[in-house]
C-alpha cells in the first residue's frame, strides 16, 4: 500500500514534463488521479500510462483560467472519486520575454492568468470540495525565478512571486479546517520545454546547467517526489512552506 492509497487527486497540466511526473508519482503511491490538461493527445498518454503500471486515473480536458471548466473539473473529480483529498496545480503557461519596457499589456495580462489567476481559481473551487469533505492537501508549483526575479522574465517572475503569497495567505486561512497548502518551487528541470529552450540558446544552456551546486538539471521525478511528500500524511504538519527542489540554485 502506497502513501497515498485511498486517497484521490487532481494534477493540472498533466499532460507534459513536471505535471505528468506529478500525476505519475502520485498514482504509484496509491491515489486515484483526474489528469488535467488542455491537450487530449498528452493527458490520454499520462492516463495510459498510470493505468498500464496498475493504477486508476481518468483525464480531464480544460483551460484552466477558465472558471467554467475549473468548477466542472473539480465536480468531475468528486463525482469520480467520490471526494477531492489532494490537488497539485502544475499548469503554467508563459506569455513573453524581453525588457519590460517591451511589454504590452495584455502579454502580461495573459501570463498573470495563465500563471497566477488560474491557480487561484483552482484553489477556489478545490478548498470548498475539501471543506464539504473534511480537509485536504494542497501544493502548487511555483518557480524559482519568484525568489530573486529573472531578467527579461518579469511577467513570469511576478506571477510565480504572486503564487507564493497566495499559497501562504490561503494557509493561513484553512489550516484550522483540515486543509494544507504548500508549493514546490523547481530550478532548472529536464523538461521538453527546457531542452527545446536550450537547443535554440546553447549558450545560456550551459550556464543554466551550472546554476544549482550541484552542478546538474534537476529531473521532472524529483519535484513530483517533493510534491507527493507535501500532499502525503508525512507532511501533516506543514503548510504554508515554500520548498525550493532546484539543487542549492537559491543558495548559490
Amino acid at each position: 500500500m502506497g502513501e497515498l492509497a485511498g486517497k484521490s487527486a487532481l494534477v493540472t497540466g498533466a499532460g507534459v514534463g513536471i505535471g505528468q511526473a506529478i500525476a505519475l508519482a502520485m498514482a504509484a503511491a496509491g491515489a486515484k488521479v483526474l489528469v488535467v490538461d488542455l491537450n487530449e493527445e498528452t493527458a490520454e498518454a499520462t492516463r495510459a500510462a498510470i493505468t498500464e503500471a496498475g493504477g486508476e486515473a481518468v483525464t480531464f480536458i480544460a483551460d484552466v483560467s477558465d472558471e467554467t471548466r475549473v468548477a466542472e473539473m473539480v465536480q468531475c473529480a468528486v463525482d469520480t472519486f467520490g471526494q477531492l483529498d489532494i490537488a497539485c496545480n502544475s499548469a503554467a503557461v508563459s506569455r513573453g520575454s524581453g525588457p519590460i519596457h517591451t511589454f504590452e499589456k495584455s502579454v502580461f495580462d495573459q501570463t498573470l492568468d495563465l500563471c497566477l489567476t488560474n491557480t487561484f481559481l483552482c484553489m477556489k473551487y478545490e478548498i470548498e470540495a475539501m471543506l464539504a469533505s473534511g480537509g485536504g492537501s494542497i501544493v502548487n508549483i511555483s518557480s524559482n525565478a519568484s525568489l530573486k526575479g529573472q531578467p527579461y522574465n518579469t511577467a513570469y517572475a511576478a506571477a510565480k512571486s504572486g503564487v507564493n503569497l497566495l499559497t501562504k495567505s490561503a494557509a493561513s486561512e484553512y489550516g484550522h479546517k483540515g486543509i494544507r497548502i504548500n508549493a514546490v518551487s523547481p530550478g532548472v528541470i529536464r523538461t521538453p520545454g527546457v531542452e527545446k529552450y536550450f537547443e535554440e540558446q546553447p549558450k545560456i544552456a550551459e550556464g543554466l546547467k551550472q546554476a544549482a551546486v550541484m552542478r546538474r538539471l534537476g529531473e521532472p521525478s524529483e519535484i513530483a517526489e517533493a510534491v507527493t511528500f507535501l500532499a502525503s500524511d508525512r507532511a501533516s504538519f506543514i503548510t504554508g512552506q515554500l520548498l525550493s527542489v532546484d539543487g542549492g540554485a537559491s543558495v548559490k
